[in-house]
């Protein structure tokens, strides 16, 4: 796995409602480079998630996510999207 000290701060949406820009850009970084590490292993759409990092991260951290709901455009999305909501540890299945 790469080395991404933010990211490892954050198991779920609440992790990061305290971060600030600086954290918040760091995160987005270490979220897009779990992505591509990710998808480097299993196969898969790397665009469209990369395409959403920030949003991502920016939707999460202004909602309260899960009783706020998002909606994707398309599945391939979601893997930014379920690195933060305590399903990194199975993204590569």
């Amino acid at each position: 796995m790469p080395d991404t000290p933010i990211l490892d701060q954050v198991k779920f949406p609440a992790d990061m409602r305290n971060f600030d820009i600086a954290q918040l850009k760091q995160l987005a970084d270490d979220v897009r480079t779990e992505t591509i590490d990710a998808v480097s292993v299993t196969g898969g759409h790397l665009g469209a998630g990369l395409g959403v990092v920030e949003l991502t991260v920016a939707l999460h951290h202004v909602f309260e996510t899960p009783r706020d709901i998002l909606i994707w455009d398309v599945g391939h999305q979601c893997y930014p999207h379920k690195i933060l909501t305590g399903r990194r540890d199975r993204i590569r299945t």
